[in-house]
């Protein structure tokens, strides 16, 4: 095993949370870590590593020369169903059962003829990584994969409590007090209302388990050598300022986005390294055929991530919607989409968009957000996908489901000004409307006009020179490597 690489290179351990929007971001930076020269060990759950090697290939995990690929347990039942496990269940699992098997797997590469160890990069939400790079000496890195408003909106749980706003009475979450306006929150924006806070504070409960898991991954973040955040500074500065004011110095923060065009400055096109992939469902690449053969600008994108899911009867009013707004469509659906069955779309609806809709089962989204085909993005407002839609200059239309993605959705809207909210209580007439606003209207080209300029300003930010590629310098010098030379003195 370890033939391949260098005794003495810096040996980087990278532990996402196990869910594609968290296993997304930290492969890129993976990639990135690699070619600033460190050996990388990329760490799946059991679970996702074998529905990566289903959805990708047998060879998907072999990896490369210096990058290798591990598994450990999540704690949860065994199950081969392609889907996201239940999240709760999912946080409480790796929480209570995950730290023996990190620290086993740790012990294991050291005594394998790899470098050792010198470094871990962990998601924030494997907050125990902390505690096992400890054990081992080495500095551990906590990358918070969510937005700096999301951060924000999770530690403002304890004002929340603090006010006797949480737990709310029953009659508050559907009597409009969740509109009330919140100007308290330092960092948040003055726009946020009750309910753009992360969702999981709309409980009666007041031993709501998700409430209580997000201030303790939240404040943890504290106990790190370094924080990294998958964003750049001019997006999100009022949140990061207030962070950093929280947040003792010894957790240096560093923001290295948009990761996406920071690994294509740092990780060669088309190379083994760049091939190497992480969607956990198989990718339908008949949609790009589909879209070349549209016109710049002419097709609204759907796709609500690999989480959020909906009843049959959300999706008929989303497929009207999208049916009686008169412009071609592609649609991502999930087998695990509709909760508790398949999907199922009405003959009527089929025949009606005959020609200029196509249905996908998954695809590979930065490279469609990206296509001159594509107009707008309908999406969930999970922080992968945003960024994912700013990097690409398109504005978006927005139906949060659950998590921050409530306080992303209001960022877009309010401060960043590239997207409208479809509204929770779907219903086709407002999805037609807000499709047909966003493709053809006024509000639609300013949308734009703001999604390229973020676009712009996110370019410039990690080219050299820009200050999320300085951010990396510094993470890698200052933290990462600081592990290597404690153990070469």
């Amino acid at each position: 095993m370890g033939s391949d690489v260098a005794a003495d290179k810096p040996h980087a351990v990278l532990v996402p949370f196990p869910a594609q929007g968290h296993v997304t971001p930290m492969l890129k930076l993976a990639k990135i870590l690699h070619r600033r020269g460190f050996h990388v060990t990329f760490v799946n759950s059991e679970f996702n590593h074998r529905r990566l090697l289903r959805s990708r290939g047998a060879g998907a995990l072999d990896g490369l020369p210096g990058f290798r690929f591990a598994a450990i347990p999540d704690g949860l039942p065994p199950s081969d169903a392609d889907a996201t496990q239940d999240v709760p269940s999912l946080c409480r699992s790796t929480l209570e059962t995950c730290l023996p098997h990190f620290r086993s797997l740790l012990a294991d590469l050291n005594a394998a003829a790899v470098p050792p160890v010198t470094c871990v990069v962990a998601d924030s939400l494997m907050c125990f990584s902390v505690d096992a790079a400890r054990e081992f000496g080495v500095p551990c890195a906590l990358f918070w994969t969510a937005s700096a408003c999301g951060y924000m909106g999770y530690r403002h749980y304890r004002t929340l409590m603090d006010k006797g706003i949480f737990p709310f009475k029953e009659e508050q979450l559907t009597n409009g007090f969740l509109d009330s306006p919140v100007d308290w929150a330092p960092g948040l924006s003055k726009h946020m209302r009750l309910k753009d806070f992360p969702n999981f504070i709309r409980s009666t409960d007041p031993d709501e388990f998700m409430v209580h898991y997000a201030l303790n991954v939240t404040e943890r973040l504290a106990d790190a050598d370094a924080i990294i955040l998958n964003t750049f500074d001019e997006l999100e500065a009022a949140a990061l300022a207030e962070m950093r004011a929280m947040i003792p110095p010894s957790a240096s923060i560093h923001t290295v986005g948009p990761l996406a065009l920071l690994a294509e400055e740092v990780v060669p096109a088309g190379g083994a390294l760049d091939a190497l992939g992480s969607n956990l469902w198989k990718e339908d690449l008949s949609c790009f055929a589909w879209l070349d053969g549209r016109a710049p600008g002419s097709v609204v994108f759907v796709n609500y991530g690999s989480v959020t899911v909906m009843s049959n009867a959300e999706l008929v009013e989303f497929a009207w919607g999208l049916a009686n707004s008169g412009h071609d469509f592609l649609w991502i659906v999930r087998p695990d989409l509709v909760t508790g069955d398949a999907a199922v779309l009405p003959p009527e609806f089929v025949a009606a968009v005959e020609g200029r809709g196509l249905l996908a089962s998954w695809c590979p989204q930065e490279a469609v957000l990206r296509h001159e085909a594509v107009g707008v993005f309908l999406t969930h407002s999970g922080w992968n996908s945003t960024v994912e839609s700013l990097c690409a200059g398109v504005p978006m239309l927005c139906w949060p489901f659950f998590a921050e993605q409530q306080t992303n959705c209001r960022y877009a809207c309010a401060e960043w000004g590239v997207a409208v909210e479809v509204g929770h209580d779907v219903r086709r007439e407002a999805v037609e409307e807000k499709i047909r606003e966003a493709m053809a209207g006024e509000k639609g080209k300013e949308m734009r006009r703001a999604a390229v300029e973020w676009r712009e300003t996110a370019v410039r930010a990690t080219r050299p020179g820009g200050r999320s590629y300085a951010n990396l310098d510094k993470l890698v010098t200052d933290v990462l490597l600081s592990g290597a030379a404690a153990k070469s003195c």
